[in-house]
């Protein structure tokens, strides 16, 4: 779903006080969302609460975003959108899922303009225990938790953690510390290699290859 479903939520929200809509009330709404997952962690911000805090309707708020993971994503202003990527991956079939976790998400990091707002995404969560629980938490919440829970296997928070624990290590090793073999590897390489660890860790079955 885009903007264009939602159209006619450009006129002005009603409330006293409150913004219209508009380049300004959509910078606004980014600001109150990067203060609020500052202080209260991915999981306690509340669509509404940004909302109040921007001073616009809430209405407005998911007018300009895809719920809490779109607007989580547009604070820390990475390129990618959360939940196509997550539906991109839970789409196909199961006994493929771990295959097409580490394809996808290589995809993402791989063009330059991406990686660097990654990169940086990354080495900021090794610094600062702020950055590093709002990122842990939409890692567990919204990308990993949901892949685990799409299999129905048991035990779907440590399996999102293994999985999450083996693509964070990748990414890290090939993009931030630059480990030479990673680097030189091709994507396919990497997705024959680490692709049957995932399945292990979220389904329980690696099906053989043809």
């Amino acid at each position: 779903m885009g903007m264009t479903s939602r159209a006619g939520s450009e006129t002005t929200p009603k409330g006293r006080g409150r913004r219209p809509g508009g380049t300004d009330t959509r910078a606004a709404i980014v600001d109150a969302a990067r203060k609020s997952f500052a202080a209260k962690g991915y999981d306690k911000a509340s669509m509404r609460g940004i909302a109040r805090e921007a001073g616009v309707d809430p209405a407005l708020v998911h007018h300009y975003f895809e719920g809490k993971a779109g607007l989580f994503a547009a604070t820390l202003d990475v390129p990618v959108d959360p939940a196509e990527l997550i539906d991109r991956i839970t789409a196909g079939d199961v006994d493929r899922l771990g295959w097409r976790i580490v394809e996808t998400f290589l995809t993402v990091w791989e063009p330059p303009e991406r990686r660097d707002a990654l990169v940086a995404l990354v080495r900021s969560s090794m610094t600062s225990e702020e950055a590093a629980r709002m990122l842990r938490e939409f890692l567990g919440r919204e990308v990993f938790g949901r892949i685990a829970a799409s299999t129905g296997a048991a035990d779907p928070q440590l399996r999102g953690a293994l999985a999450a624990s083996q693509m964070i290590g990748l990414v890290v090793a090939r993009y931030v510390i630059r480990v030479p073999a990673l680097v030189e590897a091709t994507r396919e390489e990497l997705v024959e290699r680490i692709g049957p660890v995932l399945q292990a860790h979220l389904v329980d079955r690696v099906p053989e290859r043809e």
